[in-house]
C-alpha cells in the first residue's frame, strides 16, 4: 500500500499531492469525475474499493445534486470503504455539470469520510467546505500552478490541531454556532439551523452563507449547525432575543420546541447556499410581519420540515400528515402479518379458530389435539392477531402526531380503537387520526394560566382531545364511516372476471407510481387494513400488492444486468442490491434509477406493474401475509402463477425501460471515455 502522507499534529493528512489533478479531462459527466477521483484515493492507499467509493458518493448524488454557484462542486459520502478521511481534488478542463443552478463546475472536491469518522475528522472536511463560500479562496485555487499551492490553500482554511486546554465556547472558528458570541447591537438579530442528510458539507457552507449575508445586510446571525463534526446548541438566550429563525434543512431540526413562537423562513439547505441573502430578507419581513407564520411549539414533528418562506402549503403537509401514520403502522403489520402467517404454516388455516382457546387452555405440558405444531400454531398466530389488532390505531395515533406531536398520541391511538369498535376500519382510522390530531393542536394552543401550563400536554391536551374525537366518532361520524367500509368491502367481493383485472392493474399501476411514496403507501395500507383470511378478495388484493410492489427493482436489476452500459457505476451497484430488494417487497429498491432518470423509469415501472396485478387478479392469487415478498411463498395460494405474474410484469418493465434509454439515451451516457485518466499514485 502507499505510504499516506501525514501531519504530526494531526495524523494523516487530509489532501496530499497524489489526490489532485489539475487541468485535466476526467470525462463528460459527473459519474466519470468522481469515479476517476475515487481511482485516485484508492491508489493511494486511502480507500479500499474504488467502485464502492464512486458508489456511494454517485448515492448521494443522486439524492441532491452537488453543484454549488460560482464553477464548484462537492460529491461527499461517508463509506466503509474509505480508510482515511480524505479529499480528492481536480481542476476540470473542460468542465462538468454537477446540477449548479447557474452552470458546469470547473472545481470539483470528493469529500470522502470513513463510515465512522471521528468529530475531528469531520471537523476538518467542514472547515474546507465552509472555505468554498468565499470568493477569494476559490479565486486562489483557479490561480493554483502547481499541488503543493493547492495543498497550501486547503491547510490554510483547516482549523488548527487540538490543544490540550479546550478553547472557550464562543470562539466562532472552533464552535458549530457561526456567528460572534457577542455580537454588536444590530437591527435585526436571526437564529438559524442548517443540516443535510450527510452531514459534511452543505450544512457548514449554508451556515457561513447565511452569517455572511447577514453581514452584507447589517444583520446579526447565529446559525446552530446540526452536522458531523458535532453541534453546539445556540443559548438559550440568543433564541430569545432573536427575531425570526431559519430552517435550512433537508432532515428534521432536533430541538425544534426551542423556537416556539418565533417567525419562521424555511427551506431546504441548499438555498441557504444558492440564496442567503434572500433568505435573511425574507427573515427580516418575517419578523416585522405580525401575520407571519410562527414555530408552533411541539406541534409539528421533526420530519416534516417546512419550503420556502413560513409553513408548508396543506396539500404537501397533509400528505406529510397521512405518510407518518402509515410508516409507523407498517412495522405492526410486517410483524403481526408474518407471525399470522407462521401460524397458518404450522397449524393450518383452521387455527383462526380455535387459536384463542388453545392458547388460554394448553400448555407446553399440556398440548392440544393435533401436538405441538398446533399449540406453536396457535400462539404465533395469537401473537400475531394481536400485534395486528394495533394496526388502525396506530395509524390514527401517528397521522395525530404528525399533526400535534406527543400530545396527539393519546386522542389519536384513541380514536383509532373506535374506528375499529365501530367498523369503520382504515378509513376510520385516517378520519379519526386527523380529527385527534387538530383536537390536540387547538387545545394545545388554549391559553392557561402559569401554574396549569405543565399540566397541558400530559392531562389537558390529551384529556380534552379524546373527549372530542371519542364524541365525534362515536355520535356522528362512526355509523357513516362504517357504512362506506362495509359497502367498499362488499363491492370488492362481488368484482370477477374483467371487473377483477381492471382493479389489478389499478393497484398495479399505483404500487409502482411513485415507488414507495404517498400513492404506493395508500395502496398498500388500503391492502392490509382489509386483510382478513375468510375474506377472499382482500386476500387476492394482498397478493396484487405485494406481486406489482416487487417489480420495479427487480425491473430494473434486470434491465441494468442485461445493458450494463445504459448505466452509470453506481446505478449498476444499485442494480446487484435491487435483486434482494425486489424478491423482499422493498419497492424503494428503484429509487436510485427513478431519480437519476425519473421519466422512462416511472412509466415503465408502471406498465410492469398493471401486467403484474392483471395477470395474479385474472388467475385468482391470494396471499396471507402482507410483508416478505418471495420469503412467504408459504402463505400464497396458486404458487406457480404468482411467479408467473412476477415474471412477466419484471420483463415487460425492464423491456420497456431498456428500449427507452436505447432510443434517447441519457447525455452522460453517451459520451466517450475520457481522454485521460489520473494515474495510480
Amino acid at each position: 500500500m502507499p505510504d499516506i502522507a501525514s501531519r504530526p499534529d494531526r495524523g494523516p493528512a487530509i489532501i496530499a499531492a497524489d489526490l489532485i489533478t489539475l487541468d485535466a479531462n476526467l470525462g463528460a459527466d459527473k459519474a466519470s469525475v468522481i469515479t476517476a477521483l475515487a481511482e485516485r484515493l484508492a491508489g493511494a492507499g486511502r480507500a479500499s474499493d474504488a467502485e464502492a467509493l464512486a458508489a456511494a458518493a454517485l448515492t448521494r448524488e443522486a439524492k441532491s445534486a452537488t453543484g454549488l454557484p460560482g464553477g464548484l462542486a462537492i460529491p461527499h459520502c461517508r463509506s466503509e470503504a474509505v480508510a482515511v478521511a480524505s479529499l480528492g481534488f481536480a481542476r476540470l478542463d473542460p468542465k462538468v455539470d454537477f446540477g449548479a443552478p447557474d452552470g458546469p463546475a470547473d472545481l470539483v472536491f470528493l469529500i470522502a469520510a470513513p463510515e465512522g469518522a471521528g468529530a475531528e475528522h469531520m471537523k476538518l472536511l467542514s472547515s474546507l467546505a465552509r472555505a468554498l463560500v468565499r470568493p477569494e479562496f476559490v479565486a486562489s485555487l483557479r490561480g493554483a500552478a502547481t499541488e503543493a499551492e493547492v495543498i497550501a490553500l486547503v491547510e490554510g482554511v483547516l482549523p488548527p490541531p487540538t490543544r490540550p486546554e479546550p478553547e472557550p465556547e464562543s470562539q466562532p472558528k472552533s464552535s458549530t454556532v457561526s456567528a460572534a458570541a457577542d455580537p454588536a447591537p444590530t437591527e435585526r438579530t436571526i437564529v438559524a439551523i442548517t443540516a443535510c442528510p450527510t452531514g459534511i458539507a452543505h450544512t457548514y457552507m449554508a451556515a457561513d452563507a447565511l452569517t455572511a449575508a447577514g453581514q452584507r445586510a447589517g444583520v446579526t446571525v447565529r446559525v446552530e449547525t446540526q452536522g458531523s463534526s458535532g453541534s453546539i446548541p445556540l443559548p438559550a438566550a440568543a433564541i430569545a432575543a432573536a427575531d425570526a429563525v431559519i430552517f435550512a434543512t433537508d432532515v428534521g431540526v432536533k430541538g425544534r420546541e426551542r423556537f416556539a413562537g418565533k417567525p419562521v423562513v424555511a427551506s431546504g439547505v441548499k438555498r441557504a447556499i444558492n440564496e442567503p441573502d434572500a433568505m435573511i430578507a425574507d427573515a427580516v419581513r418575517a419578523a416585522a410581519d405580525p401575520s407571519t407564520a410562527t414555530v408552533e411549539g411541539g406541534s409539528a414533528p421533526a420530519d416534516s420540515e417546512e419550503s420556502g418562506t413560513g409553513e408548508l402549503g396543506w396539500g404537501t403537509r397533509i400528505r406529510q400528515i397521512l405518510l407518518t401514520g402509515v410508516s409507523y403502522m407498517i412495522p405492526f403489520v410486517a410483524a403481526g402479518g408474518l407471525l399470522i402467517a407462521l401460524g397458518f404454516l404450522l397449524g393450518g388455516y383452521d387455527i383462526s379458530d380455535s387459536a384463542a382457546e388453545i392458547v388460554v387452555n394448553n400448555t407446553l405440558g399440556n398440548l392440544p389435539a393435533g401436538g405441538l405444531t398446533t399449540y406453536l400454531g396457535a400462539v404465533l398466530f395469537q401473537l400475531g392477531s394481536l400485534a395486528f389488532s394495533f394496526l388502525v390505531p396506530a395509524l390514527a395515533g401517528y397521522i395525530a402526531f404528525a399533526i400535534a406531536d406527543r400530545p396527539g398520541l393519546a386522542p389519536g391511538f384513541t380514536a383509532g380503537a373506535v374506528a375499529v369498535f365501530v367498523g369503520a376500519g382504515f378509513i376510520g382510522g385516517l378520519v379519526g387520526g386527523i380529527i385527534a390530531g387538530f383536537a390536540a393542536l387547538w387545545v394545545g394552543r388554549i391559553p392557561l394560566p402559569v401554574w396549569a401550563r405543565g399540566l397541558k400536554p400530559v392531562v389537558i391536551v390529551p384529556l380534552l382531545a379524546t373527549l372530542i374525537v371519542g364524541a365525534l366518532m362515536f355520535l356522528v361520524l362512526g355509523r357513516p364511516l362504517a357504512a362506506i367500509t362495509t359497502g367498499l368491502t362488499d363491492w370488492l367481493n362481488g368484482l370477477s372476471g374483467s371487473s377483477a383485472v381492471i382493479l389489478g392493474v389499478i393497484l398495479g399501476l399505483m404500487m409502482c407510481f411513485d415507488l414507495g411514496g404517498p400513492v404506493n403507501k395508500a395502496a398498500y395500507a388500503f391492502a392490509v387494513a382489509g386483510l382478513a383470511v375468510d375474506n377472499h378478495a382482500s386476500l387476492q388484493i394482498m397478493a396484487t400488492v405485494m406481486a406489482a410492489g416487487m417489480v420495479p427493482p427487480l425491473a430494473m436489476a434486470l434491465s441494468s444486468t442485461l445493458r450494463p452500459q445504459l448505466y452509470s457505476p453506481a446505478e449498476r451497484e444499485n442494480g446487484k442490491a435491487a435483486w434482494l430488494l425486489g424478491a423482499s417487497f422493498i419497492t424503494e429498491g428503484a429509487i436510485p434509477f427513478a431519480a437519476a432518470d425519473l421519466f422512462r423509469v416511472v412509466p415503465s415501472m408502471m406498465i410492469g406493474g398493471a401486467v403484474t396485478g392483471a395477470i395474479v387478479m385474472a388467475t385468482d392469487v391470494t396471499l396471507t401475509a402482507p410483508h416478505g415478498g418471495v420469503f412467504v411463498v408459504f402463505a400464497m395460494d396458486r404458487v406457480l402463477w404468482f411467479f408467473i405474474a412476477l415474471a412477466a410484469g419484471t420483463v415487460v418493465g425492464a423491456l420497456c425501460v431498456t428500449l427507452a434509454k436505447e432510443v434517447k439515451r441519457p447525455a452522460h451516457l453517451t459520451t466517450s471515455a475520457p481522454a485521460t485518466q489520473p494515474a495510480a499514485a
